[in-house]
């Protein structure tokens, strides 16, 4: 590690016991075998620990190359038990999580609780990297401070909760060069790896279509439009420091602490939540970047008032690509909800697809993965020999999180970094722009190597073309909002 963080440990163990620093020197400082020197350690803040923030630090705690030494979040404690997450998570829970794990070695150890994590980069300047887990709305908010910080960023999927912040993190990465990793762990996964391989192989012969699904709906269905009254605050939780950039309103309990999904002012829809996990194998396999038409429908739009503040219940939409540069040729299908590809003739009669999967079409076969990076299975099983003589042509992984670490301490880069992660989110997020305007065709001009704002411009009726280069829109009125989100006053990144 660098002089100055080795000079920041020596001095920190000179005088933690004076000041009551929360960095508690471990006794493998005097010697021992079977563990990490502390100057090969990385440190860490976690800025959010709700759910996905603590699922997040368990895997970090699990690392012996890592050490958390801080967490930041508004809240103080959340019930996640009725949610996916099946746990208790904010400041509380997940302190007492960390210093249970550490104190097996280090019996003292404490770690640094703040509301704002502003003020932990403030107090704790040893800090190498940060892990954002926030509500999609404050992810380029948390990524931009980390980074002018000096900070190395590993943040949740989707990376931005819009398309001009897209473009802005695209920049400030490229022009800091600190190690990053986007959260769509089935990245990293062998089955990723592998299904890349074979379609790049041509195992199933020449690819043209795909589909993409997954089963994830808005948590609250009867929902019809954005409440208008309020509820009473939660104790311990700091409801303007959770809002961060986005403009000031009333706390309600439909926004926390995981239904902030179901408004596109906190959330990205099923498309925004899920794309970057189950899109991924074919925008890696295919080179996509510049789609020529994109356009994603909102499911049951009679159900509910499509006012720009709600998400859908499910979606459904094409991304058609076509052959440019290394960019191969594909139609790419999206289905979420209750709304699923049709059965392919090539699967087995009593084939039952998963609740998030993805499925290749090709001249000669196909290839089916369940989400997040599942092994393919190929069909017809006729095939399958030739799947098995492809030779390994990508990097192993050594662990979604591990590789972002090895990054950090100057290993190669992670091959979620934001190079790779703003093209997939781009690409995912026009499709939210799509759903969010009800269903409107998106066609992309120009694509531009530049890292300007972008645009879109309507071209005829239901068809918005969109350019990178562009600042403006014209003929949609809303529309700027929905692609760079207003900011309050205080709150400024860029």
């Amino acid at each position: 590690m660098s002089v100055t963080r080795r000079s920041f440990l020596k001095k920190a163990t000179l005088t933690a016991t004076a000041v009551g620093f929360p960095m508690i020197i471990p006794r493998h400082v005097l010697g021992g075998t079977g563990y990490t020197p502390p100057s090969e350690k990385v440190l860490l803040g976690m800025v959010g620990v709700g759910g996905q923030g603590r699922h997040n630090t368990n895997e970090f705690l699990k690392l012996k190359d890592a050490q958390i030494v801080a967490i930041a979040d508004p809240a103080e404690y959340w019930d996640l038990n009725a949610f996916y997450y099946k746990s208790e998570a904010g400041r509380g829970p997940v302190s007492q999580l960390i210093s249970d794990h550490y104190r097996r070695d280090y019996p003292n150890y404490k770690v640094g609780v703040y509301a704002d994590f502003h003020d932990m980069l403030e107090q704790q300047p040893e800090i190498d990297g940060i892990v954002c887990s926030t509500p999609d709305h404050t992810h380029a908010y948390v990524v931009s401070h980390a980074m002018k910080a000096g900070k190395h960023v590993y943040c949740e999927k989707p990376l931005t909760h819009n398309l001009w912040e897209n473009s802005y993190i695209r920049k400030l990465s490229a022009e800091t060069g600190l190690a990053t990793q986007m959260g769509n762990y089935g990245h990293s996964t062998e089955g990723m790896r592998r299904t890349v391989e074979l379609l790049r192989a041509g195992v199933i012969g020449e690819v043209k279509e795909a589909h993409s699904w997954c089963h994830s709906t808005r948590w609250n269905k009867g929902l019809i439009g954005f409440p208008t009254t309020s509820t009473k605050l939660p104790a311990g939780f700091d409801w303007d420091m959770w809002l961060g950039p986005s403009e000031s309103i009333p706390y309600h309990e439909y926004f926390s602490p995981v239904t902030w999904r179901d408004f596109w002012r906190f959330g990205t829809g099923a498309l925004g939540d899920f794309g970057c996990h189950d899109m991924d194998a074919a925008v890696w396999a295919f080179n996509l970047k510049e789609p020529d038409l994109v356009q994603v429908y909102p499911g049951g739009i009679l159900e509910w008032d499509h006012d720009w503040q709600v998400t859908p219940n499910s979606e459904l939409g094409v991304f058609d690509f076509s052959a440019k540069g290394d960019q191969q040729a594909l139609k790419l299908n999206w289905y979420s909800g209750n709304i699923r590809p049709p059965h392919h003739p090539l699967l087995p009669d009593d084939f039952r697809l998963t609740n998030r999967g993805i499925l290749f079409e090709g001249s000669e076969g196909i290839i089916h993965a369940n989400g997040s990076g599942g092994a393919p299975r190929v069909f017809p099983r006729e095939l399958r020999a030739d799947a098995r003589k492809v030779e390994k042509s990508l990097s192993r992984s050594q662990g979604h999180f591990e590789d972002w670490i090895i990054a950090i301490k100057g290993g190669p880069e992670a091959s979620g970094n934001f190079e790779y992660s703003t093209r997939l989110t781009e690409i995912v997020l026009t499709g939210v722009l799509s759903v969010q305007l009800n269903g409107e065709k998106i066609s992309w001009g120009p694509h531009f190597k530049g890292m300007e704002p972008a645009g879109v411009e309507l071209v005829d009726g239901r068809r918005i073309h969109w350019d990178l280069r562009q600042l403006k829109t014209q003929g949609r009125e809303g529309m700027d909002q929905l692609i760079k989100q207003t900011v309050r006053p205080g709150w400024e990144f860029a």
